[in-house]
């Protein structure tokens, strides 16, 4: 899809990005179904898991409006996940900071993916996922999309399942700790957020080899 842009603009066309189903159908073509998008939420915050989703679309059942999670406000993600789970098929892993402060965000975020992968009660027989790594262990095929959650719906509705999920725990996490505003953040490096650690010190779900939590 295209639209026209000023007369005065150096470019002639602006291209708008929308993720669609033709790397599916692809690998589909190639004989490599069913095909499964995976992605996680929450590699950044200072507190909190990371998130990982895993989604086998129904070709046939595809919810409208399907982007990356960013790109989302968060009315439509709430409504864009309720779709998503009542047409595909979906599972949900995380890990949390202990283990990422014990392994790496990278390594803890490849481990949810593949463990939201293996959670599907229909087994893919292609993953395609967000970035640059395949996460290890798979029982089948994988392919890294970079910028895949803009370029496949898979991988779209993985990111906005993730996300979700992910922005609902750190909302319960506000009970147990209720002096960090969680709910607000969602655990990441805001300032109110910083300043709640500067007067109270971390808690357990703070990830302490996150700066400025770590100690040099």
């Amino acid at each position: 899809m295209s639209r026209r842009t000023p007369p005065d603009s150096p470019f002639l066309f602006e291209t708008i990005v929308a993720p669609d189903f033709s790397l599916e159908t692809a690998a589909r073509r190639d004989g490599f179904w069913p095909v499964a998008g995976t992605d996680e939420a929450g590699r950044g915050p200072l507190a909190g898991p990371v998130v990982a989703a895993a989604v086998i679309l129904d070709p046939e059942n595809i919810p409208d409006g399907l982007n990356d999670s960013k790109q989302l406000s968060a009315v439509q993600r709430e409504s864009l996940f309720e779709q998503i789970m009542a047409t595909a098929t979906v599972s949900i892993a995380s890990t949390g900071a202990a283990t990422i402060d014990a392994t790496d965000i990278r390594k803890a975020s490849l481990d949810a993916m593949r463990r939201a992968v293996l959670g599907l009660t229909i087994r893919p027989n292609m993953v395609l996922a967000d970035g640059r790594d395949i996460p290890p262990g798979l029982i089948c095929e994988g392919r890294a999309i970079v910028k895949g959650d803009s370029r496949s719906v898979s991988i779209a509705a993985a990111s906005i399942i993730a996300k979700v999920t992910r922005d609902r725990m750190m909302a319960r996490a506000h009970l147990p700790f209720p002096l960090y505003g969680f709910g607000l953040h969602a655990g990441y490096a805001t300032a109110k957020h910083r300043a709640a650690i500067d007067a109270h010190g971390p808690c357990p779900l703070h990830r302490m080899s996150f700066r400025p939590l770590r100690q040099e």
